[in-house]
């Protein structure tokens, strides 16, 4: 297989040319001629992104430890390169050995977010491979989804040869042997994908066939032969102290997004809140032992020279051995290690934690209470009460901190404009407990920051059914925001961010699209759309054009609300939690009544099945 290394003259007529050369610390080196399986792991962003995701650390590790495999990597160049790569036909290419990437095996993608589509078509378009997976032929390598945004992989299916659906470390390897089982065989690309698709959480798109009704919803999803499955699982790792880990995590030459040693200390959350697609599908909870961790936190920090730890989970607050390993960190800390604890939440026992970690007069807190109104909060799941939020808010000022970072979504559902106006309300609200301290014990006044997002309905989540906003309806509830802001008594203490209302709108579409959205895809790449997360690269016009030359209606997909009956594209998943339990919960946030959280009772949302995490305090 040809080794491609980039000239001198195009690596320093291009921004950043560390991005593409490799060779970082605890790289892994092996011969691709004594492996029988090469592997091309991609995150289809520029290098500073893929290279923090903590995902891509733990199956990097897990392949290369074993012989027969060799795991590389590949990210989307940024577009200079790409350009170049474009003009001169060089094929995309590792880091690892420099090796055409449609010289692999496989090409695993993850996805993890819907504005970086474009780029999969990218990563596709320069490595040379045909962007359709029914044009490959047995010499290209079989392309793989992986991800959050597999749980609806129908606006890619045409792009993928398999999905794999779920937590990465259950059938990897059981793939990878059945590969070489079929290649030992002489058997073919179609015999593997037939024969893959029966392993737990692959989904092969190319074997099922999907028709629509006359008013454009899904008629039927079917499999197109008997002995393909008509659900697909998702995979969950339930044991996650013996899962593999990376003790010796790359480390990249420049600064990247995250750089420090992640450690991941749960997966899942009991909180429940009907918006968050991550609660749902990582469901259920489950937790590294306190001792493994201390083991990974020293090894990652001995082998990495990293000056900072960061503890990863979607809420950290809720490890019930967090103090302990605090306990431990703190030895770091004295080292001259800084410890990172995002997704905290703001209370007595989680404000004591971050005062020990942290310098609070240069630090801000970050409260994430989503909605202004406690009606809007009940509505959503939030669990978090004006009281609490305000009493959180004291103890911080209290205790020398007087940043304070505040996230909200609007066009949430039954949002009203009192819903709207209650969010500066709030944020006056947190200044005023800063202000009512004695003014010798404050440090000047305190910052405010309001951030919103404008919400986008997704699959497996109880507000998958509901509408989304229009731009114009988004653009108009951030200006009620606004302009309530300015009322505030404290308003020279606040300010106020919203997100990009184009970019939703797409992101609205791509979640919750069928296999229709991928000519949306392919029309707007053609154009020239890529690096969507972008704004610098965003080109909100070239998607309208799109969706146009396409037929496509945003429309259909943003705007009706979808019956409880309906045939969704992402209905083949079993996430492991009931559409009962989702119809439950859609109903229980209509009548704005709030539902406890896994530790307080157990719902009954069907991820029991995996016996493993916090289900298992409720069994007999």
């Amino acid at each position: 297989m040809a080794s491609l290394a980039l000239s001198d003259e195009i690596l320093m007529s291009v921004d950043k040319p560390a991005r593409y050369i490799g060779n970082e610390v605890n790289m892994v080196r092996k011969h691709p001629e004594n492996v029988a399986i090469r592997f091309v792991m991609c995150f289809p962003d520029v290098y500073e992104i893929g290279m923090s995701h903590l995902g891509i650390q733990i199956l990097y590790d897990m392949f290369n430890q074993r012989e027969d495999v060799y795991c590389e990597r590949v990210y989307s160049p940024w577009m200079d390169l790409h350009h170049i790569l474009k003009e001169k036909k060089i094929p995309l290419f590792t880091l690892e050995t420099q090796s055409p990437v449609k010289d692999m095996d496989f090409l695993g993608i993850t996805i993890q977010y819907e504005m970086c589509y474009t780029n999969i078509l990218q990563i596709l378009d320069l490595s040379q491979i045909p962007l359709f997976a029914e044009e490959r032929t047995e010499a290209d390598p079989i392309v793989i989804g992986g991800g959050p945004c597999t749980y609806n992989p129908e606006p890619l299916a045409d792009f993928f040869d398999l999905f794999y659906i779920g937590e990465g470390e259950t059938q990897y390897n059981a793939l990878f042997d059945l590969y070489q089982s079929i290649q030992k065989q002489g058997g073919t690309r179609r015999e593997f994908l037939r024969a893959a698709c029966k392993l737990p959480g692959i989904y092969v798109p190319s074997l099922y066939e999907v028709t629509y009704q006359e008013d454009g919803t899904i008629a039927a999803f079917t499999p197109k032969y008997q002995d393909v499955p008509a659900k697909v699982r998702k995979e969950i790792q339930t044991d996650l102290t013996d899962a593999p880990y990376p003790r010796n995590p790359l480390v990249p030459f420049i600064k990247v997004t995250q750089d420090r040693v992640v450690l991941e200390i749960q997966r899942g959350c009991i909180r429940g809140c009907r918006f968050c697609q991550a609660g749902m599908i990582y469901r259920p909870t489950r937790e590294r032992d306190v001792d493994m961790l201390k083991d990974c936190a020293r090894q990652m920090l001995e082998h990495t020279g990293h000056e900072e730890i960061s503890l990863s989970s979607l809420s950290s607050s809720d490890y019930s051995q967090l103090s302990e390993l605090i306990q431990y960190l703190m030895d770091f800390k004295e080292k001259g290690v800084n410890i990172s604890l995002p997704s905290l939440r703001i209370d007595a026992f989680s404000l004591d934690v971050m005062s020990k970690v942290q310098d609070v007069r240069k630090s801000s807190l970050t409260f994430a209470p989503e909605a202004g109104s406690q009606r809007l909060r009940n509505v959503i799941n939030k669990g978090l009460t004006e009281e609490v939020i305000l009493n959180g808010a004291g103890l911080a000022f209290e205790g020398g901190w007087q940043k304070v970072k505040l996230y909200f979504m609007l066009g949430l559902p039954s949002e009203t404009e009192e819903d709207m106006r209650e969010i500066p309300r709030l944020a006056d609200k947190i200044a005023r407990c800063y202000y009512e301290i004695p003014k010798d014990r404050r440090n000047g006044k305190c910052q405010i920051t309001i951030s919103t997002s404008f919400f986008v309905p997704k699959p497996f989540t109880p507000l998958q059914w509901t509408p989304m906003c229009t731009k114009e309806e988004y653009l108009a509830r951030a200006r009620v925001v606004n302009e309530e802001m300015k009322a505030q008594l404290n308003r020279k203490s606040l300010k106020y961010n919203w997100h990009e209302a184009d970019v939703t709108v797409l992101e609205g579409v791509f979640a919750r699209g069928d296999r229709r959205v991928g000519q949306v895809l392919l029309k707007a790449y053609e154009k020239g759309c890529m690096f969507d997360a972008w704004t610098e690269a965003f080109d909100n016009q070239k998607w309208m054009d799109a969706f146009e030359e396409c037929g496509v209606s945003i429309d259909f997909y943003n705007l009706r609300t979808r019956s409880l009956d309906e045939v969704l594209p992402w209905d083949f998943i079993d996430c492991g939690v009931s559409k009962e339990f989702f119809i439950r919960e859609w109903q229980r946030a209509q009548e704005e009544i709030i539902t406890s959280n896994c530790r307080q009772q157990c719902n009954g949302c069907g991820a029991a099945q995996f016996q493993g995490g916090v289900c298992l305090e409720y069994q007999n």
